[in-house]
């Protein structure tokens, strides 16, 4: 009786199973990225993340970290701070950087179809959150501005978790409507209500620069979705007029603009285009090297807000341009980074986290271009600070949690193609 010789498939599993095969078999392709253990036929499990990814954002923390304590150490010669401590602002952020860090490690533990489950409810709760912060005696004013919600010694902004959370819902939602992604009322229509409701929120508080990064956020996912070009310019176009018309229709949004087109002038220099003028006058001083850590002249108390919206500056004065280019590449890198992730985990056909990993490149590249464009001189100045080094609690602990969800989507994207699950 004659024997019919093996096929390939089990001459496959004979060599996942660790069984001799005939001298001279050898698979012809390499499947992949999977890869059988050698002592039986169950795929091993990929363990780690992205590394890289990991100690960059680690590297604008602590150095953000340095750099608040240096751009606040002078706050207390202030008036306004004579009861501060030169250490204040610097024991808060580490004490924020502890909590953020267990918030991210929390972050990282919760699996992607639970992030997806939880879009929804997410969503509708920073809603509600974004209308107790409108409560008197529940929001908390600082400059004139309703924004935060006191926590007893802490504050938190409801706005930044608004980020988070549009972002996973415009994740999810296109998800769910990709069979009617090519029609513009019931694909694009509904998603862009739900924006608006928020934007209504934020633009009673206000936070018009909130707003702006959560409608680049939602119309980020549905171009990278997949949305319809021609409905994707539509809505770009919508939002550009309606943009227009918030600043046409508000005089210190105007004065802004103005204050940017002329900051020099006698009537902005110490108005409107006061701050505009010293961060400028700060990256000057930098030139290409800078005169050293702690030697900004602009961070005692010329330059308002140093530690938060115009950190920049300060590490233009004191690293000079050589520093703020490390500082655009590492953001750069991060951000191209996580669009591969990104990318990765849609060629593994998992919709959702690939548009979140991507949502949040988009996020963290976008907050950052227009802060970094404000210091600069290149855009009218906006209440929008660093990513992962300004300070500021609550947008720090989102940022983390954000970064920790797309290391928690490599990790599954390395478990797959090792042939784990997920």
């Amino acid at each position: 009786m004659s024997h019919r010789q093996p096929s390939f498939i089990q001459r496959l599993r004979q060599r996942g199973m660790g069984l001799s095969t005939p001298a001279g078999d050898v698979l012809p392709v390499r499947l992949g990225a999977t890869r059988l253990a050698s002592t039986g036929s169950v795929p091993m499990r990929a363990q780690g993340f992205d590394q890289p990814l990991f100690w960059v954002t680690a590297t604008l923390l602590l150095w953000g970290l340095v750099m608040v304590y240096s751009a606040s150490i002078a706050m207390p010669e202030n008036p306004r701070f004579a009861n501060y401590t030169p250490t204040y602002f610097l024991i808060r952020h580490i004490m924020w950087l502890l909590i953020s860090f267990v918030g991210a490690l929390l972050a990282y533990q919760v699996p992607l179809s639970v992030w997806e489950k939880m879009a929804r409810p997410l969503f509708l709760i920073s809603i509600a959150l974004l209308v107790l912060v409108l409560i008197p005696h529940l929001g908390k004013v600082v400059y004139g501005a309703r924004r935060w919600i006191g926590l007893g010694p802490i504050s938190f902004q409801p706005s930044e978790l608004a980020k988070f959370t549009v972002l996973l819902y415009a994740a999810d939602y296109m998800v769910r409507k990709m069979d009617v992604k090519e029609r513009f009322f019931r694909a694009v229509l509904p998603m862009g209500a739900a924006v608006a409701v928020m934007g209504v929120l934020l633009l009673a508080e206000p936070d018009m620069g909130a707003f702006m990064v959560i409608a680049v956020i939602a119309m980020g996912i549905l171009f990278l979705g997949g949305v319809n070009a021609r409905m994707f310019f539509l809505i770009a176009a919508v939002l550009l007029v309606a943009f227009s018309l918030m600043i046409a229709s508000s005089p210190w949004r105007r004065e802004r603009i103005f204050a940017y087109l002329d900051p020099w002038s006698e009537t902005n220099a110490l108005a409107k285009g006061y701050q505009l003028t010293h961060a400028l006058i700060a990256i000057g001083r930098g030139e290409i090297f800078g005169v050293g850590l702690g030697g900004s002249v602009e961070k005692l108390n010329w330059l308002p807000e140093a530690h938060t919206d115009f950190l920049l500056a300060v590490i233009g004065e004191e690293f000079g341009l050589v520093g703020v280019v490390i500082v655009i590449a590492l953001f750069l890198w991060m951000v191209r980074r996580m669009m591969s992730i990104g990318r990765q985990a849609i060629a593994l056909d998992r919709v959702f986290a690939g548009l979140v990993a991507q949502g949040v490149a988009v996020w963290m590249g976008f907050q950052s271009f227009i802060n970094m464009g404000v210091n600069l001189g290149a855009l009218p100045t906006k209440g929008l600070t660093l990513p992962l080094m300004s300070y500021g609690g609550s947008a720090i602990l989102i940022n983390l949690a954000a970064i920790a969800v797309v290391l928690r989507i490599d990790q599954e994207n390395r478990t797959l193609m090792h042939g784990g699950r997920v």
